[in-house]
């Protein structure tokens, strides 16, 4: 099958999955208005990673979750849903103008109490996070700068216990990774390359990446604090 074919296919199977799987819910349409609305960038997960996010979410039972990018609150929406009454999200921003648009939309989505969105560097939150002892987390989902990748792991391992589930998302980068230590290769793509390989190596972890078609391939890493 020639590539163009290849890439039509991922397509129409991505639109097929989300016709079958993904609720039609006004709100996540509503939030990517909002972004829209206010030129955030168009990079947050597809409405097919979402609803994974949301079943994983469920599945793992998490109470606590911990998110290392907020965007437009778009993939906080689908974790924060997937909660029991109890459970909580603290979700960490690098930007004040995202972390409001971000505020607006959990609050019309009815989530504004279950979520706190919090501004400033990751690796700068992260620190006092761990000095509140606030922690440990049920879940992680990092999805933020990607040369800061490692760092934002290494704290999550931090604030995780056993049986913590910790998510990446953007691990393939449309199959970039696979050229990694060749001429012409980002400084980005080589830190995701290795990240993968910590993925794959740390014993700490038992984690695979399941590959997504979002319009291009890309990957979400899963893995879990061993006990």
């Amino acid at each position: 099958m020639r590539e163009r074919d290849e890439l039509t296919l991922s397509h129409r199977i991505d639109g097929y999955l989300e016709d079958l799987f993904v609720p039609k819910d006004p709100v996540f349409e509503q939030a990517l208005q909002e972004m829209a609305r206010n030129g955030l960038p168009e990079i947050n997960v597809s409405p097919n990673e979402g609803q994974l996010l949301y079943m994983l979410t469920k599945l793992s039972g998490a109470r606590k979750v911990l998110e290392v990018g907020t965007l437009g609150a778009y993939s906080t929406i689908w974790i924060a849903k997937a909660l029991p009454p109890e459970g909580r999200v603290i979700t960490l921003e690098y930007s004040s103008k995202h972390a409001e648009v971000a505020r607006r939309n959990l609050e019309r989505a009815g989530l504004s109490d279950r979520v706190e969105v919090r501004v400033g560097a990751g690796l700068a939150t992260l620190p006092k996070i761990a000095e509140a002892g606030e922690g440990p987390f049920d879940l992680f989902f990092i999805d933020a700068d990607k040369p800061n990748y490692p760092g934002y792991l290494d704290w999550a391992l931090k604030l995780s216990r056993p049986g913590s589930l910790i998510l990446s998302d953007n691990l393939l980068r449309n199959g970039d990774v696979l050229n990694a230590g060749e001429p012409g290769s980002s400084e980005a793509n080589e830190i995701i390359a290795g990240y993968n390989r910590q993925l794959a190596t740390d014993p700490r972890l038992e984690s695979i990446i399941i590959p997504l078609s979002r319009g291009h391939l890309d990957g979400l890493g899963v893995s879990v604090v061993r006990s």
